[in-house]
């Protein structure tokens, strides 16, 4: 069996937990995740990690922040007068709103704060700032 390349297709099946053990994601009961090497479609240390298996290889692999999501960012913390929400919108923490970007795009944000006057909106990733590990297996390769 040759070495994974770029532009390969793979298939994989994997369960991601947190470092307190809690399950984020997972393929179990579901069909093997797809993805193209090197298309920039998968967390960079999840990728590197199925690089050095081949068909029915397992692997678990701790990836921090960096390769994963990123490090929490402020600039993706938004600050909102209330009267600025929609009537209809009754804000609460932990409460999930989509915002349009400039470009029409949607910008899924999370309520993480608020006060009498404002409400601030938490634009990161879910898992952003979080160390992550991976029970991995390769189901099969397709160059």
């Amino acid at each position: 069996m040759s070495e994974i390349k770029q532009g390969d297709t793979v298939k994989v099946h994997y369960t991601g937990t947190l470092e307190d053990g809690t399950v984020f994601d997972s393929s179990e009961g579901r069909e093997p995740l797809e993805f193209e090497i090197g298309a920039g479609k998968i967390i960079p240390g999840f990728e590197k990690a199925v690089l050095d298996l081949k068909p029915g290889d397992s692997t678990k692999i701790e990836i921090p922040s960096t390769e994963a999501y990123g490090e929490k960012r402020d600039d993706m913390m938004i600050e909102v007068e209330r009267e600025k929400l929609p009537e209809d919108i009754k804000p609460e923490l932990g409460l999930q709103l989509q915002l349009q970007q400039p470009n029409g795009q949607p910008m899924p944000v999370v309520i993480s704060a608020l006060t009498d006057s404002h409400i601030t909106l938490d634009a990161n990733h879910p898992l952003a700032g979080k160390d992550l590990t991976f029970d991995i297996e390769l189901v099969a390769v397709n160059a």
